[in-house]
């Protein structure tokens, strides 16, 4: 068993950023990560031509700049820098590929009872912790929409988060669903690289196709259009729900706050949760410092 003072689940932007306000305040943390590495969505899960949509001064995280010469826009490359960068400077330590399986609040000894699986040593770890911060991400799991047919699209379906470049793509027809920031820069880079690139734009999807018959896409306009691929810039889903139960008080059915911003960060129990606002890296560094100070004020209420 480990106690720990805060534990911290997710090592992407958000629980990095809860890291980095905790340690300027001098309050002992654990963070843990499901996957080998940080920011795993940024490394693993973007596109090669992926650049933060907002000027460099609205996506820092909180104690620390980009370089003086860093471009307004920061991409992708540059972005993972900063947060090995960040990591050094805060001297964060995650526990990777470790995965937390379940949580439950012991009302009556009023911490929080973890289970996680280390999937490295292939064992269970057991914490308790007085304070839970949920930075585990809007984007955990891909969410790709049923439609009829789609089992026996004989092309190449994927998801963004499995989108590199349109290199390979070139010279065949695809549909990219989905017309987000996401969906928009897949569709314009297919078409940089000769892609005879179509997007669907309507929402919801399920409203735009009525089928997929094969390779040809039936969409309710009437319309039938021949596609190689279909790439699914449809977003993610939370699956923070599948593990933490008692969170009742922040988290809805989805995964995502019940209470509107910028009151979202807190539940009961000295419960949090880090970067699930939608209000990108803005929204997490606010999220980060509200919560430390937070932690910060209960902890100095409980020793007084």
């Amino acid at each position: 068993m480990e106690n720990v003072v805060v534990l911290i689940v997710g090592a992407g932007p958000a629980g990095l950023a809860t890291a980095a306000c905790l340690t300027q305040l001098s309050i002992p943390y654990v963070i843990v990560e499901r996957e080998y590495c940080s920011a795993s969505l940024w490394r693993n899960r973007a596109y090669d031509r992926l650049k933060l949509h907002l000027a460099k001064e609205f996506c820092e995280l909180p104690h620390m700049s980009y370089p003086a010469d860093a471009p307004t826009y920061i991409p992708k490359a540059l972005f993972v820098k900063y947060v090995d960068d960040y990591i050094e400077c805060f001297n964060i330590q995650p526990k990777y590929l470790t995965s937390v399986e379940s949580s439950t609040y012991d009302g009556e000894k009023k911490v929080w009872s973890i289970v996680a699986h280390d999937m490295v040593e292939c064992k269970r770890i057991n914490f308790t912790t007085k304070f839970l911060v949920v930075a585990s991400g809007e984007n955990s799991a891909e969410n790709i929409p049923v439609i009829p047919g789609l089992q026996n699209f004989p092309g190449e379906t994927i998801h963004s988060s499995r989108y590199k470049s349109g290199k390979s793509f070139s010279g065949k027809s695809v549909l990219v669903i989905g017309s987000g920031n996401s969906g928009m820069e897949i569709a314009y880079d297919l078409a940089t690289h000769g892609v005879n690139t179509s997007i669907v734009v309507r929402s919801p999807v399920q409203g735009s196709i009525s089928e997929i018959m094969g390779n040809i896409v039936k969409f309710q306009s009437g319309d039938e259009i021949s596609f190689d691929a279909i790439v699914f810039a449809t977003g993610y889903k939370s699956t923070t729900n599948m593990w933490l139960k008692n969170g009742e008080s922040m988290l809805n059915d989805n995964g995502l706050p019940t209470k509107e911003y910028p009151n979202h960060w807190k539940g009961e129990n000295r419960l949090y949760c880090a970067g699930l606002a939608r209000r990108g890296l803005a929204g997490i560094a606010a999220d980060a410092k509200n919560i430390a100070n937070d932690i910060k004020s209960v902890i100095s209420s409980m020793s007084s």
